[in-house]
C-alpha cells in the first residue's frame, strides 16, 4: 500500500447546525479529500441529516455514516437511509455498519453479535439490488416480497463494517468492503488488523480504514492537551479493544470516575502520552502526516481524520487539507 493509493477522508461529529455541515463539506472537497463522513453515535444527531446537506452541496466526495447499528436500528432501514442517501448523492455513498456502544443505557442487548452483523450486511445487499426472495435468517429474516418502494441510483455500494475483534475482523475479511478500526492511530492493531482481514478475504480486496480524534494546530502542545479531552470519552470503550496494548486499570478506574462525574477535562488530563499517539492524531501538521504515514506503512488503505480537527473545525480542516494532505501524499 502507498501513500498515493491512500484514500484520506474526514469524520465529523453530529452536532452541528445545518449551515455548519455545508461549509465544512464545500471546504472538504475543495481542498481535494476523498469523503466524508459522519459519526452516529449514541445521543447525537442522526447521521443522516447532516450527510443530506453535505449531499446537496458537494459533488465529488464519497459520503456515509460511520456507522449505524442493527440493534437500534434495523437492517431494513440502515438500507433505506442508505439508498436514500445515494439516490441525494447521485451514487456517492456508502454503508457503514457496527455493533454500536453504550447500548447498555437504553436496554439493548447485543445478543449474537456476529452473526446479527453478518446477516445485516446480506440484509442490506438484498434490499439494495433488488432481491425480493425469502431470507431465512435467524435474527433479520425477510419474507418474500419484501422491497424498497422507491428508485435507488445503484443494486450495490460499498459496505464498511466498524469492528476491532477477531471475529469481527474475518467477517468484515469474508462480507465487507472495507473494515474500519474506529478510534484508532497505533500502527501495530493496523498491522495486527490487516493480517486478519487478509487471512479471511481470500483474495477479495477489503480496504482498511484507520480513523481517531484529530487535533492538529501550529502548537503541537496545545494540540495534544485539546486531542486528550476529546479522546477520554472513547478510551474506556476502545481500549480494551487494543489487542497490541495494556492499557491498565489504574490509568482507566480515575478516568472513568471524572467521566461519571461530568468532567471530560480532568479525564483528559489522565490520558498518559504514551497511549494518546495510540488513539488519536494530535500535534502539528507535520507531526500528524507522518503519524498518518505510519498506518499506511502497517497496511491502512485509508486515513480518517476526525472530530474536532483543530482549534475550530475550519482551522483544522483548513491545516489539514493545506498542510498534511500534501505532506502525506510526498511520503509515498
Amino acid at each position: 500500500m502507498t501513500v498515493a493509493s491512500t484514500q484520506v477522508t474526514l469524520g465529523f461529529q453530529t452536532d452541528k447546525t445545518g449551515a455548519e455541515y455545508a461549509r465544512l463539506a464545500v471546504m472538504g472537497e475543495a481542498l481535494g479529500f476523498d469523503g466524508l463522513s459522519v459519526f452516529h453515535d449514541f445521543g447525537f444527531q442522526p447521521s443522516l441529516y447532516p450527510l443530506l446537506e453535505m449531499a446537496r452541496v458537494t459533488t465529488r466526495v464519497r459520503l456515509g455514516a460511520a456507522c449505524l447499528n442493527p440493534f437500534l436500528l434495523h437492517p431494513v432501514e440502515i438500507a433505506g437511509q442508505a439508498a436514500a442517501l445515494d439516490l441525494a448523492s447521485d451514487g456517492r455513498a456508502y454503508v457503514g455498519l457496527t455493533r454500536g456502544a453504550w447500548l447498555h443505557r437504553v436496554g439493548a442487548h447485543q445478543h449474537r453479535p456476529v452473526r446479527a452483523m453478518a446477516e445485516a450486511i446480506e440484509v442490506i445487499r438484498r434490499l439494495l439490488r433488488g432481491d425480493e426472495s425469502e431470507y431465512r435468517g435467524e435474527i433479520f429474516p425477510l419474507e418474500a416480497g419484501t422491497k424498497l418502494m422507491y428508485p435507488r441510483v445503484r443494486p450495490e455500494m460499498d459496505v464498511m463494517l466498524g469492528t476491532w475483534g477477531p471475529r469481527g475482523l474475518a467477517l468484515g475479511g469474508r462480507a465487507a468492503d472495507e473494515v474500519k478500526l474506529g478510534g484508532c492511530a497505533n500502527p501495530d492493531m493496523v498491522r495486527h488488523a490487516r493480517a486478519l482481514v487478509d487471512e479471511a478475504s481470500e483474495g477479495r480486496s477489503v480496504g482498511l480504514v484507520a480513523g481517531a480524534v484529530t487535533v492538529v494546530d501550529e502548537h503541537g502542545p496545545s494540540a495534544r492537551v485539546r486531542a486528550r479531552t476529546e479522546v477520554a470519552i472513547y478510551l474506556d470503550v476502545v481500549a480494551a479493544q487494543d489487542v497490541t496494548l495494556d492499557v491498565p486499570e489504574h490509568v482507566l478506574r480515575p478516568l472513568r470516575a471524572a467521566l461519571a462525574a461530568g468532567d471530560q477535562d480532568a479525564a483528559g488530563r489522565l490520558v498518559p502520552d504514551e497511549f494518546l499517539s495510540k488513539f488519536a492524531f494530535a500535534g502539528t501538521p507535520d507531526e500528524v502526516a507522518a503519524h498518518a504515514a505510519t498506518l499506511v506503512d502497517a497496511g491502512a488503505s485509508r486515513i480518517e481524520f476526525g472530530t474536532p480537527h483543530g482549534r475550530s473545525h475550519e482551522c483544522g480542516v483548513e491545516l489539514l487539507g493545506k498542510r498534511v494532505l500534501p505532506a502525506l501524499k510526498k511520503q509515498q
